[in-house]
């Protein structure tokens, strides 16, 4: 009997030592992450968070799946295009002002700064590193992945044809499906449909390699000139589009927020602003957004099919939003919530589903989050925080007492308490919005005496912020009232 003991406590311990090795020689694969990013795309522009009119059944999808930020804000931009500001702070993890000091080190290719980005941190962490599209930031492409694919300017080539229109219901020199005008038929194949391919190419590519994967998918789309195939334009009778709640002709203060008919996002569609022009550019919109719909279908089935997917994060977000039409704009660069605020969906084998959170955070947390899941400890550099403690409720409040907005010294923001400040300092005005009654953002209640706490507790927050991020710009030289 006790030798029978011995025999299977050895047995035991045989089984034991064995599993341990077998540990130590093949511990657990970390996971693999798949980024996929859009250019323009508004919170406001996915089916399942509210749209009934755009057609996003894969997007859908991926909200079912996962955990949707609803307030997720872009900082803003130094110049017109907002997408190189919001990029760069994707790739360095620094704020904006910040990511604007360090973008010079980037072109340089400083080879210090450049060890700090996001495909770097990554690949130096184990991950095999794949980019395609859309790239947008000073370091060379090269320098940054492992695997690179075709990279993408910030936008497809204009034509003027695609500019001051459409005039009228018999303006149809300009037609998305057109192929003469380039931009996204380019090549021959439409951009989207290229990184769809590549994208697949690098899922098959990754099922040789041993390590896990990083791949940042970079969509131009929706971003003008938007262009798809005609059957996609055709899913959207103009009489079926409704136009932006806050919808006008021309807004007043354009001239002064660096918005006026000089800047290239504005000169999209005529001035003043039509209805039925603004029906057509968000016709073109929505079919742009459903053609790239499908193209992420195409993605999600081919990981689907490589077993890979019950092992990787999925975020998925824009660079910024989009006015098209709202308040009279038609581009990115002002403060209000159509053109600040992107959709941010991440699904994970472990993560809830249909899950909605309202807290306010950046998109740019995306960055930290992926550091978060490969076991990494955040670098002292990096100035966003991970979104995972937030999704595992580890942390029940937002890591930012307020949202901060900027454009060039034009415009400043502050978002915090369920109110917004806007200042405009050429224009010497200030305008305040209660999001919570008035979310589309159409009364300003600066000058209500009522609101006159809410005004200076802002004015106090965004003076903190300023700190936070330095921000130069003084405001209380501009105005004597604050």
């Amino acid at each position: 009997m006790i030798k029978t003991k011995y025999v299977i406590f050895g047995i035991y311990m045989v089984s034991f030592l064995l599993a341990s090795c077998v540990n130590e020689k093949e511990p657990a694969k970390k996971p693999n992450i798949l980024f996929i990013l859009a250019d323009d795309q508004a919170y406001n522009a996915i089916g399942a968070l509210g749209n009934e009119e755009v057609i996003t059944p894969n997007l859908d999808k991926l909200v079912e799946s996962g955990v949707s930020f609803t307030h997720a804000y872009n900082m803003g931009g130094w110049h017109g295009a907002v997408c190189v500001a919001s990029r760069t702070m994707f790739n360095t993890g620094r704020t904006v002002w910040n990511a604007q000091a360090t973008e010079k080190f980037l072109a340089k290719r400083d080879s210090v700064y450049t060890a700090h980005l996001w495909g770097n941190i990554l690949s130096d962490a184990g991950y095999d590193t794949y980019m395609s599209g859309k790239w947008h930031v000073k370091a060379k492409l090269k320098d940054c992945f492992d695997f690179i694919g075709t990279e993408r300017p910030g936008m497809p080539n204009q034509t003027p044809e695609g500019y001051n229109r459409p005039l009228n219901e018999k303006d149809t020199t300009w037609m998305p499906w057109h192929k003469q005008y380039d931009g996204f038929w380019k090549g021959g194949t439409h951009w989207s449909e290229v990184l769809a391919n590549e994208t697949i190419g690098f899922i098959d590519q990754a099922l040789d390699r041993p390590n896990p994967f990083f791949m940042y998918v970079a969509f131009n789309a929706p971003h003008d000139p938007r262009q798809s195939p005609k059957e996609y334009v055709d899913m959207y009778p103009l009489e079926d589009i409704s136009l932006p709640q806050s919808f006008r002709p021309l807004y007043p203060e354009k001239d002064d927020i660096g918005c006026s008919a000089g800047l290239r996002d504005e000169k999209l569609a005529p001035f003043p602003r039509t209805k039925y022009s603004v029906k057509v550019n968000l016709q073109e919109y929505y079919a742009i957004i459903t053609h790239m719909d499908h193209q992420i279908g195409r993605i999600m089935e081919a990981l689907e099919k490589s077993g890979q997917k019950d092992n990787t994060y999925i975020f998925y977000t824009a660079d910024h939003g989009l006015a098209c039409g709202a308040h009279g704009l038609m581009g990115k660069q002002n403060m209000y919530d159509h053109s600040m605020r992107a959709p941010l969906i991440v699904i994970g084998p472990d993560l809830p589903k249909d899950k909605r959170i309202d807290l306010d955070v950046y998109i740019q947390d995306i960055m930290p989050s992926t550091l978060d899941l490969a076991g990494l400890d955040k670098p002292k550099y990096v100035e966003f925080n991970s979104l995972m403690p937030l999704i595992n409720k580890k942390q029940r409040k937002s890591s930012y007492d307020a949202i901060y907005g900027t454009y060039m010294n034009k415009q400043r923001m502050v978002r915090a308490d369920g109110f917004k400040l806007i200042i405009y300092p050429d224009a010497n005005k200030i305008k305040l919005f209660d999001l919570v009654n008035d979310p589309m953002e159409k009364n300003n209640l600066a000058n209500d005496k009522k609101y006159t706490t809410q005004v200076k507790e802002l004015i106090e927050k965004l003076r903190n912020q300023q700190k936070q991020m330095g921000d130069e710009l003084d405001l209380k030289a501009l105005f004597s009232n604050i």
